[in-house]
């Protein structure tokens, strides 16, 4: 049961929670839901796999790859990264293939020792590069974020240094989410979709 005040409140769960899938899945629902079935929708996977604690976003993304949805358009795979150097290009090009797309924002981030591992789902755009110092553009309408590692001092080596385990973990669990929820929206449009078309007929 999605509670109405559920999408306004701060989520940040950690990825080894029980039943983690089905949390991230509600919360995305409650994002997704009353999304007009013909609004595309734009998942973008911000990182790069030179550095292992910025690799999140291109995992995700590859992840997606796989299962060939027609539900969504994905970009930022292992193989073909959106990053600093292409971020704003890529975004030129979103806006220009797609009218008015509803674009959510992946990115890796760095917190406190606590958060290492929390997944985070919110309102608003992700500001890729934050961590680190970088000034780019803001991605999404809502974002979805991962604590890989420890924020706050040396932020470049700490991204480099962070575990692989961690990082497949987290995106495994975000891409399977991720997946589920705009499948079921997918799912729910259709079938109200249906009921609005034999209503007329009636």
């Amino acid at each position: 049961m999605k509670l109405p005040f559920m999408k306004d409140a701060p989520f940040k769960v950690p990825y080894t929670t029980a039943n983690i899938v089905g949390m991230l899945v509600n919360r995305l629902s409650g994002f997704l839901e009353g999304l007009p079935s013909n609004r595309p929708i734009v998942i973008v996977c911000i990182g790069t796999d030179r550095s292992t604690g910025d690799a999140l976003g291109p995992l995700i993304g590859t992840s997606l790859l796989k299962y060939r949805s027609p539900n969504f358009h994905l970009y930022g795979t292992l193989e073909d990264p959106v990053h600093a150097m292409n971020l704003e290009d890529t975004l030129i090009d979103i806006n220009r293939k797609f009218d008015k797309p509803f674009i959510i924002g992946i990115d890796a981030c760095l917190g406190q020792v606590a958060s290492v591992g929390c997944i985070q789902i919110g309102e608003g755009p992700v500001r890729p590069g934050a961590g680190v110092n970088k000034d780019l553009p803001p991605v999404g309408d809502i974002h979805v974020t991962g604590i890989v590692n420890v924020g706050g001092f040396m932020e470049y080596f700490v991204l480099q240094n962070t575990r692989l385990h961690l990082v497949m973990r987290m995106s495994d669990v975000i891409a399977t989410s991720l997946f589920t929820a705009i499948a079921n929206h997918m799912h729910i449009s259709s079938s109200v979709r249906d009921q609005t078309a034999a209503a007329d007929l009636t």
